[in-house]
């Protein structure tokens, strides 16, 4: 990794990076992480019988929310005109297993990888806030980018 951190001016004080020169791109991320839970906990989800409401629609507003509020929580984030995000549930009975998708767009100066990734963490909490009665032992994990386009260093896909 030779590449340079730009969070940082030649003195190592923390900046907000410039991005005013760039021109407005097409910019992408996908983000995935997971909740793990007992099998009885994700049937009650998945069979909407957690008191609290519909676990999986209210996280999805929760993701989004977060996304667009991404710069208000990591320091260093620029606030971004967010043009799309869409958060997804894929659920895995027998294994008590979710593994949440946000999709995170923009026509902008900088990439939405933290978008993405704050609507995932922030989905994957409201999962854990909704059960946590029937289910404090849930884990929370696998946070990760998998792919994103657009921007000067190009696409990237992990491989999985």
């Amino acid at each position: 990794m030779s590449e340079r951190l730009t969070h940082f001016d030649e003195d190592g004080k923390a900046i907000m990076v410039e991005v005013g020169q760039k021109a407005p791109t097409r910019r992408v991320a996908v983000a995935r992480g997971e909740v793990r839970m007992q099998e009885g906990t994700l049937a009650r989800i998945l069979d909407r019988g957690v008191e609290k409401g519909d676990v999986f629609g209210i996280a999805r507003i929760a993701g989004i929310m977060a996304a667009k509020k991404t710069s208000e929580l990591i320091p260093l984030c620029h606030p971004l005109l967010l043009t799309s995000v869409a958060v997804e549930f894929f659920p895995f009975p027998g294994e008590g297993r979710v593994e949440i998708e946000a999709t995170v767009k923009v026509g902008g100066q900088t990439g939405v990888e933290m978008e993405a990734l704050t609507a995932i963490s922030v989905a994957a909490l409201t999962i854990y806030d909704m059960c946590k009665a029937v289910d404090k032992g849930m884990v929370l994990g696998q946070i990760r980018l998998m792919e994103k386009q657009g921007g000067k260093s190009g696409p990237y896909r992990r491989d999985e």
